[in-house]
């Protein structure tokens, strides 16, 4: 039952996702809407795999900036995240702090950085760690403050440390709520790059498409876009795919 409700589940996205391709494809052929607006999904994919060629430095340069920054996010997040709960000043302190932080658009910080940092690869991997850094740290101390307290006091009635607290129930115990917010910072970060290149910078796909949209190269500029969708589900599945080697008791619910 669950495996027929699980093939239903996959089947149903894609052949509303086909439809809408085919819709898409049928406005453009028979000349709806025009071409040069709105290229047909054929074309995009013929224009990506031409390009593909003259845009792997742009391309190596947009994963080099979202991978140091999701790793730079997933640091600083477990780092802030054991302290807030350890210590309950500094949660109630700084938690406000940082979702006050999320109502500040990105594209504010971003060009400011690019300001302070210059146009180099840095400025883009901290507007990455940032955009990526809030979904993870909320998703630990949920996570953390979901844990049943008796376990807890179980622990420490059996004399063991913070540390072993930790190692043994706290963080094994959160690993769900940490993937949940890693999926969530997966899908964010390469448009988190690409955004930061938007600011301005020497490559990356970002500057790539703002050159293509001043070109008027539309296609160019839907080919990249898909670029940019395909490498975020795949780092999406990458980590799906993580989760479900570290957490294998997760499975038995699929």
């Amino acid at each position: 039952m669950k495996k027929l409700e699980s093939i239903e589940n996959r089947i149903i996205p894609i052949t509303f996702s086909g439809l809408l391709i085919l819709l898409w494809y049928f406005v453009v052929e028979r000349g709806i809407v025009e071409s040069f607006i709105l290229p047909s999904p054929v074309d995009v994919i013929t224009t990506l795999f031409r390009i593909l060629p003259e845009i792997k430095s742009h391309l190596a340069m947009t994963l080099t900036e979202a991978f140091y920054g999701f790793i730079l996010s997933i640091a600083l997040a477990i780092l802030l995240a054991i302290l807030m709960d350890n210590i309950s000043i500094l949660k109630k302190a700084i938690y406000p702090l940082l979702v006050v932080s999320q109502t500040i658009p990105i594209l504010v910080l971003a060009p400011l950085f690019a300001m302070w940092f210059g146009l180099g690869k840095f400025p883009k991997i901290i507007v990455v760690a940032l955009v990526c850094f809030f979904p993870i740290i909320v998703g630990l101390l949920e996570g953390f403050d979901s844990i049943d307290r008796d376990l807890i006091n179980l622990m420490k009635s059996m004399g063991a440390s913070k540390l072993k607290i930790f190692t043994l129930v706290k963080f094994p115990a959160s690993m769900v709520n940490f993937f949940t917010g890693l999926k969530v910072a997966a899908t964010y970060c390469i448009m988190a790059a690409f955004i930061g290149e938007w600011m301005g910078g020497k490559a990356g796909l970002g500057l790539y498409m703002i050159r293509a949209k001043k070109s008027f190269y539309i296609d160019k500029v839907f080919a990249i876009v898909l670029l940019i969708v395909v490498l975020s589900m795949g780092l999406f599945k990458l980590v799906s795919i993580m989760q479900k080697i570290l957490m294998p008791w997760s499975n038995e619910n699929e």
